[in-house]
C-alpha cells in the first residue's frame, strides 16, 4: 500500500472522521464502522485532506483534467482545498465548480453553481467524501452534463465502504462505473483501512483489536459486495 494512503487512514482515525463502534446508517444497516468528513475543520486537516485527494487524483487519473466538480454541500470544500492542493503539489492550475442546493436568482453570479462555470470541452473529475449508495450522483450527473457538453473523467472519494449499492448487486462504486460510464475510485478502501489499522498501534493504541475485526468480517458477510 502507498505511504499515502497509510498515512490517509491515520489521519481519518486521527481527525475523528472515521469513528469505530456501532452507528445506525441512513440506511438502516447497523455499521460497526462510520465515516463524517465533517469533522475536518481545521486549517492544516483541510490542508492535508487536499494533498491526499490530489495524490490519489495524479496517481488514478493524472494531469488531463480541468475542473474539480465537488457536489454540495460536503463536497465543496474539498474541491476547494483539492483545487489549492493540485496547484502546490504539481503545479496545474485546475477550476473548482459546485452546485447550489437553492438556484440563485440575483445578482451577478446568480444561476445553479459556484465557482467556475462549465464549459463545452471541460474534463471534469467529481470529488465527494464517501458514496455508500451512489445517490447523489443521480443528482449531480444530470446537472454537471446539462451545463455544458463536458466530459466526466471519473469519480473520487475518501473512502469505499465496499458494500452493495441501490441495486443489491454489486458495490456503490461499481454501480456508478456501470450506470454513467465512467471510472468511480477511493483514496482508500475499507480492506486497505483493515488491513493498516488491525492489531497495529495508532495514536498509541490498537483501533481495530479481534473482536472489532470479527464485528467488521459479520457486517461484510451481511452488506459486503459478494
Amino acid at each position: 500500500m502507498e505511504q499515502y494512503k497509510q498515512e490517509f487512514i491515520e489521519f481519518m482515525v486521527e481527525s475523528d472522521v472515521l469513528k469505530f463502534g456501532e452507528f445506525t446508517l441512513k440506511s438502516g444497516r447497523k455499521s460497526p464502522f462510520f465515516m463524517n468528513a465533517g469533522a475536518y475543520v481545521t486549517g492544516s486537516q483541510l490542508m492535508r485532506l487536499g494533498e491526499y485527494y490530489a495524490k490519489a487524483i495524479h496517481d488514478t487519473y493524472g494531469d488531463d483534467f480541468d475542473v474539480l466538480f465537488g457536489p454540495a454541500y460536503k463536497g465543496i470544500p474539498i474541491s476547494v482545498v483539492t483545487a489549492v492542493a493540485y496547484s502546490k503539489l504539481y503545479g496545474k492550475e485546475i477550476r473548482y465548480c459546485s452546485d447550489r442546493k437553492e438556484e440563485k436568482d440575483h445578482g451577478a453570479d446568480k444561476g445553479s453553481f459556484l465557482g467556475s462555470s462549465l464549459k463545452d470541452g471541460d474534463k471534469v473529475i467529481m470529488i465527494e467524501d464517501v458514496t455508500t449508495s451512489g445517490k447523489s450522483m443521480e443528482e449531480t450527473v444530470p446537472k454537471v452534463k446539462g451545463a455544458a457538453n463536458v466530459e466526466i473523467i471519473g469519480l473520487m472519494v475518501s473512502l469505499n465502504r465496499m458494500e452493495v449499492g441501490l441495486g443489491g448487486k454489486m458495490s456503490a462504486l461499481d454501480e456508478i462505473r456501470e450506470k454513467y460510464g465512467f471510472a468511480a475510485n477511493a483514496i482508500v478502501s475499507m480492506d486497505e483501512v483493515v488491513e493498516h489499522l488491525y492489531n497495529r498501534p495508532c495514536q498509541g493504541k490498537i483501533i481495530i483489536d479481534d473482536t472489532l475485526k470479527s464485528a467488521i468480517d459479520e457486517y461484510y458477510k451481511k452488506y459486503g459486495v459478494k
